[in-house]
């Protein structure tokens, strides 16, 4: 039996301590640390890793701070367009969806097409078809709206431009949610969900749904998922780059993040970061931006949250 750990994050970016006020920070933490205690408690009770990081991530879907799920934020045509993705390490079974309206949970079903499907994504109306006929929880436009995400699209949507989640003072903060997890048994999985970019056009989908670049678990190496600028890691195919610099080159997992996200994402202009666990339990939470919301749990250990450098 090898100890677990856990890990999540909540987005990256500009994210300065003077641009979130006490009260903002402390529920970012409290909730990064809900999302890591919910996650913690399957592992503890020898559950499995892909169980862990799928309840993590709906914890934070189901919190409007964080552009997954309920806070998602929204496009073009002032709805919301979701993306997830779900991988088991031990099999290298996987699922995503994308582009999806309506779905509480995507991360769920992006799990179920995993298990229910011959596929591995599915996106829009014919997704949505899917998680109705499987009977997933659907919500109303009223559930998803949010008075902040509401101001930032109105405000994109006046300059006619696609953004980056931010806040009203104008920080960049790449708004996606994931996890990433090793049990008891010694499996990895990882899972990442996102409400995209603020008034994007024409069904654009960025890494998150995409296998190896936003979301990755392999148990020969690690569990991995992204968040930031998703045509930059779709680029550098960025979790499967991490991957395979241990495989094949024998870099260690610390080696491995430190080269991909500071070296070859910076090169061309990508920010943001991740997060990682390998097949011995190491984390590494690596990102080249000013702030990550993110947090993680060693078996034995208290939880670990922070935001800034």
């Amino acid at each position: 039996m090898k100890p677990f750990a856990i890990a999540v994050h909540g987005g990256a970016g500009t994210i300065l301590p003077h641009l979130l006020t006490p009260e903002k920070e402390v529920a970012y933490k409290s909730a990064l640390r809900d999302a890591i205690l919910a996650g913690e408690k399957i592992l503890a009770a020898n559950g499995s890793s892909l169980d862990a990081v799928e309840a993590a991530v709906k914890v934070l879907e189901d919190c409007p701070l964080f552009n997954a799920g309920k806070g998602a934020v929204f496009n073009a045509a002032g709805g919301h367009e979701m993306d997830a993705a779900i991988m088991n390490g031990s099999d290298k079974r996987c699922g995503a969806v994308a582009g999806v309206s309506g779905v509480k949970n995507p991360v769920a079903l992006a799990r179920a097409v995993m298990e229910k499907t011959e596929h591995v994504l599915l996106i829009g109306q014919g997704a949505e078809a899917f998680a109705k006929a499987n009977h997933f929880a659907m919500e109303s436009d009223d559930y998803f709206f949010d008075a902040f995400r509401h101001e930032q699209w109105l405000q994109a949507k006046a300059e006619d431009k696609m953004q980056l989640d931010h806040s009203e003072n104008k920080e960049k903060k790449f708004g996606t949610v994931g996890a990433v997890a090793i049990d008891r048994s010694g499996n990895l999985a990882a899972a990442t969900s996102t409400g995209g970019m603020t008034n994007k056009k024409f069904g654009r989908v960025g890494d998150t749904p995409i296998i190896g670049v936003g979301t990755y678990a392999n148990n020969n190496t690690c569990a991995i998922s992204c968040t930031g600028h998703g045509e930059y890691f779709m680029k550098e195919v960025v979790a499967y780059d991490v991957s395979c610099l241990m495989e094949y080159k024998n870099c260690s997992l610390e080696e491995a993040c430190e080269m991909v996200v500071q070296q070859k994402l910076k090169a061309i202009g990508g920010e943001g970061g991740l997060i990682a666990v390998d097949k011995n339990g190491n984390l590494c939470l690596p990102f080249n931006s000013a702030g990550m919301y993110r947090g993680f749990v060693k078996e034995g250990e208290e939880p670990i949250v922070a935001i800034y450098q």
